[in-house]
Formats: structure tokens, sequence, C-alpha cells
């Protein structure tokens, strides 16, 4: 009889624990937070609610996707979407109120970038003194800005001969980095030091400063004719007002595996990003990324390796390939590298 009642009550406990797991919160079941979904895919949305839902209302980032008035899961696209990290969120009615729950995917390109190789056209010399860090062609000069303190300089530049036609000394406390050109102006970004400079294209003169965001360092810039575009050693890359350059936006840039980093050199080519990679090693050390600037999706890699004149010091950081430039008119591609003694005019070999 003891025994009897002793079996009841353990049914009991288990009944009455059983009801105590009901779930009291709702949560999104799939996706995992931080799951990674190819560019262009499906993927299932389910949640476990708490109390049955009047409606849900799906939101990618602040666009509304779908709204539904049941318990099931719902099928959403990345299609259009831009690289890197989105915020998914359930907006749940339910009994008179309303909870918000929130989860996030990454996407990454749909496929791995193709590969391209090059060919050498043309060498010229380059000034082996130089570390470069932007690089432009402009009616028929290279517009070079090289960096470290106490050496950075912005010149103007004779192609056949590699030597400054003229050029400007910055003050020893600034280490310059990349640089554009607008319209008849210069625009030169510093490393560290959150400024930049406007210059005269013809006197090569300081006119102006502006402030660059404290939060980031300046590294890379280009220009597409609308708007400024510009690296910070992450896998961002930001858009600038050609005319405040104040921060407007920005792209996250990705592969098929994830995030690529230490973006740095760029150059507008035929609607492309072209970008250097400051890296002695890893799958883009000495190669040129091609990006594209609407949704941050490596397209393609130009392999330069084995370009590098200083043979000696491939695999050192301060002779790594940093520069390119592109001749609008003729066509023409340039490249170089940090105190490397040539510059090169290449074509891309798409095999």
């Amino acid at each position: 009889m003891i025994r009897r009642i002793f079996y009841s009550l353990a049914a009991v406990v288990l009944i009455s624990s059983c009801k105590d797991e009901k779930v009291n919160y709702t949560s999104f079941v799939t996706p995992e937070t931080g799951e990674k979904i190819a560019s262009g895919s499906s993927f299932n949305v389910k949640l476990q609610f708490a109390d049955a839902p009047d409606s849900v209302v799906y939101f990618i980032d602040s666009t509304r996707m779908v709204m539904q008035k049941d318990t099931g899961a719902v099928k959403l696209s990345t299609t259009g979407l831009m690289m890197g990290n989105h915020t998914l969120t359930a907006t749940v009615y339910a009994n008179g109120s309303m909870e918000e729950v929130t989860s996030n995917i990454i996407v990454l390109a749909a496929q791995a970038p193709k590969e391209y190789s090059f060919r050498v056209i043309n060498t010229y010399p380059h000034d082996p003194t130089a570390y470069t860090e932007g690089l432009e062609f402009h009616d028929g000069y290279l517009y070079e800005s090289t960096g470290k303190e106490g050496e950075s300089k912005v010149k103007r530049v004779d192609l056949k001969t590699g030597r400054s036609v003229q050029e400007v000394t910055m003050d020893p406390k600034y280490f310059g980095e990349g640089l554009t050109v607008v319209g008849n102006k210069i625009i030169q970004l510093t490393y560290t030091t959150s400024i930049g400079f406007v210059y005269d294209k013809a006197t090569l003169k300081q006119v102006a400063d502006f402030p660059y965001p404290s939060d980031r360092e300046g590294w890379g810039l280009c220009f597409d004719g609308k708007r400024i575009y510009n690296t910070d050693g992450s896998n961002s890359i930001y858009f600038l007002d050609k005319d405040t350059y104040r921060t407007t936006g920005s792209i996250q840039v990705y592969d098929n595996n994830g995030p690529v980093d230490s973006l740095n050199e760029l150059e507008y080519i035929d609607g492309k990003l072209y970008a250097n990679i400051y890296q002695t090693a890893g799958p883009y050390a000495n190669k040129i990324l091609i990006i594209d600037p609407a949704t941050g999706v490596v397209e393609a890699t130009i392999n330069l390796i084995g370009l590098n004149p200083e043979k000696d010091k491939e695999g050192n950081a301060d002779y790594i390939l940093n520069g390119i430039a592109y001749d609008k008119k003729d066509q023409r591609l340039f490249v170089t590298g940090k105190y490397w003694s040539k510059l090169f005019e290449i074509a891309v070999v798409k095999n």
C-alpha cells in the first residue's frame, strides 16, 4: 500500500514537472545565431513561441519580409543583400501585446573568387626609397603618396623616369597614407592622426584639412566620379562624400569563406574596386582583389606572386605589394610595391 502511494506521488511530480517545462519566452530555433548563408540562397526561419501568436512579422534589418498568422516556419531569401552581418527580427503579436526577438545571419559570397594571372607589358623605374601608400595616374603623370613618419610625401611622378616632377614633404609627425584625385584636388589620409589633407592638384600646395573618424585608421582611397572609397585595414570599405569627406555608408568585403581583412590601397576600374591586401602570408598575399562595390563580394583575384623585384625581401611587410594605378584613357594598369625599385604595366590574364 505504501509502495502504491509512492508510485502515485511520483507520477504526480512527473506530470507537474512536465507542465513546468512549458516555454515562457519566444526565441529563434532556426537559423542559429551567426549562421553563414551563401548569397542568393533561401533559409528557414522558425520560432518557438511562449503563446500561440495572433500574427508574426519578419524583418531582415529594417526591411519587412513577410507576415503570417501561425507558428509554422517561413522561408526568406538573401537575394539582394550585401555581404556580412544582417539582423533578423520577428515582431510577435499575441494576447493584445507585442514582443520583438532578434537573431542574425552572415551572408557570404556564393562562390569562390575567379583566379586570374598577369603578363608584364612594360617595366619602369620606381623610387626605391618610396614607402608607397597611394598611387593614381592622371594627365600623363603618376600621383603617389608615401608613408612612414619623416618620410611621407605627396608626389607627381614622371612615369618613364620614375622621378618626381614635383613633391611636398609632410610634417614629420604625420604618417602619410592613401590618396585619390577628385577634380582639381588631391585628397590624402594619415595613418593614426585622425586628419586628412586636401592639395591643389596643379601645385601640390595644401589648401585644406578635414577630420577623419578617430575610431578607425586611414589606409586606402579611390574615387569613382561620384563618391570616395576608403579602407581602414579591416574588411570594411567606407563611402565618403566627395565634398565634405564625411562617411555616408559602407560595405563589408567577403569571399565564400568569410570576411577578407587587411584591405589596403584601392583603385576604381570599370565599375569594380581593385584592392591590395596588407598580408605577407595567407590566401590573398601578393594578390589584388576585384570587389563588387555594390555588394562587397570578392569576384576575382589577380595573382602577382613572383612580381616583386626585391626577391630577397619577399615576406617582409615593408616590401609588400602596394600601389595600383589605372590609365583610363589608354586602359593601362600599373602596379608597384613599398620600396620597390620597379613599377610594372601589366595585362590581366583571365585563365
